[in-house]
């Protein structure tokens, strides 16, 4: 007997290679496997998640799926099974079984990833691991204002590294919004897309900071989509202040849908 799960999940990634399992290397998926081999008593149970994170990119809302053979185990055993052989630095939040048509990755309407970036002078300490450092002056409402010009469906290619594998690379944005977190001196951004190209959160960071910091024009965006270039823009904001903060399985809320008001 064959049951499917779907398991929402955090993870702290600094420690990890990424998500993907790779050779002698210290993964998320690599973890969660050998996991459940030993649940299985030696079987290989190919886990697969809503999207790979690179080496140092956390996740708050990483979703997984994996055929379980056996017995089928209620969900809410699941996760406290699979807890109990978790390190620390990852955590299950949630399990349901799913059909077999269920796909983590295709079965997708839209990702939400969040960026952190710490506006401190200097590099804190505590925050080096989870946040990006910008220690010069922006304009946040210069940034939310040259955001909008992302909303839509448009050709990411200037926003892509190279590297990945994806040749399509058109997407439609939902929804941007950046903002000050006074207490923390931070500056949050959050992206809603169909999907995400190799590095593109990363790099729409480091360009939106620049046209914060008067570095770049404030309608600078549709001339970098329209050129096609990844040369447009060559800076990539560090890993660790990226988040996987949520997967959308059902069409998205209103509240999350700026680009009908195009």
């Amino acid at each position: 007997m064959i049951t499917r799960y779907k398991m929402l999940m955090a993870y702290d990634g600094h420690l990890f290679h990424g998500f993907q399992i790779q050779p002698n290397q210290r993964t998320v998926q690599g973890e969660i496997e050998q996991a459940l081999k030993k649940m299985t008593k030696g079987k290989r149970v190919i886990v697969e998640g809503s999207g790979r994170t690179d080496a140092g990119v956390h996740a708050l809302g990483q979703v997984i799926q994996f055929d379980y053979p056996g017995n089928t185990i209620e969900p809410e055993r699941m996760v406290k099974a699979l807890n109990s052989m978790m390190p620390m630095d990852i955590i299950f939040k949630k399990a349901e079984i799913v059909d077999d048509d269920f796909h983590v990755r295709y079965s997708i309407k839209g990702k939400w990833y969040r960026y952190r970036v710490s506006l401190d002078h200097f590099v804190d300490p505590f925050k080096r691991f989870y946040t990006g450092h910008y220690p010069y002056p922006v304009n946040v409402e210069k940034m939310q204002k040259a955001a909008k010009d992302l909303l839509g469906t448009n050709d990411f290619t200037s926003f892509a590294a190279s590297g990945g594998q994806i040749i399509n690379k058109v997407r439609t944005m939902y929804y941007v919004n950046i903002q000050k977190d006074e207490k923390e001196n931070e500056i949050i951004f959050d992206f809603i897309c169909s999907g995400f190209l190799y590095n593109m959160v990363r790099i729409l960071v480091a360009t939106l900071l620049q046209i914060g910091n008067g570095k770049r024009p404030i309608n600078d965006f549709p001339r970098i989509i329209a050129a096609k270039d990844r040369l447009q823009v060559t800076e990539t904001a560090p890993a660790s202040g990226l988040y996987l903060y949520h997967v959308f399985y059902d069409e998205l809320p209103d509240k999350y849908r700026q680009d009908r008001h195009l």
